[in-house]
């Protein structure tokens, strides 16, 4: 019998690269699953999940995942993934994990349930470019 923690980290990992690919990863999400983005709130369903990632990919024109450095934290059917990004945005600023604003650091927090992703909460500072400083008196 499979470990449910590794099949659960293996569905996880499959969602970042087909994101990271541009292919099709709405099918790893159950038909009413829920996910959170910053700034544009809680999408629900594959309709609503789709139209947030595509206004959401409106901001970058690349992106990959740093796979090999994911810190993972599994317990039950939640799986807590931290880890880094490189990219560029639609403007054509690039961003890597180097501790500027921006960054590309950031945490997920998944629920897997029966092979799907029942929920994805996204936490990171959506300005990939670290353009919005005027808010933050120490930039």
């Amino acid at each position: 019998m499979p470990d449910p923690a590794i099949e659960r980290k293996s569905i996880v990992l499959e969602y970042f690269q087909r994101l990271d690919r541009g292919e099709d990863f709405l099918g790893l999400f159950a038909d009413d699953a829920r996910v959170f983005y910053p700034k544009w709130g809680i999408a629900t369903g594959h309709d609503e999940i789709g139209e947030m990632f595509g206004d959401v990919g409106t901001l970058v024109s690349s992106m990959s995942h740093d796979y090999e450095t994911f810190n993972y934290v599994i317990d039950g059917d939640t799986v807590v993934v931290e880890g880094t990004s490189t990219g560029e945005t639609a403007e054509g600023i690039e961003w890597q994990p180097d501790g500027a604003p921006g960054g590309g650091r950031w945490c997920d927090v998944f629920e897997v349930r029966d092979g799907e992703i029942q929920r994805l909460f996204i936490y990171l500072d959506p300005d990939y470019a670290g353009k919005d400083t005027d808010q933050y008196p120490w930039l």
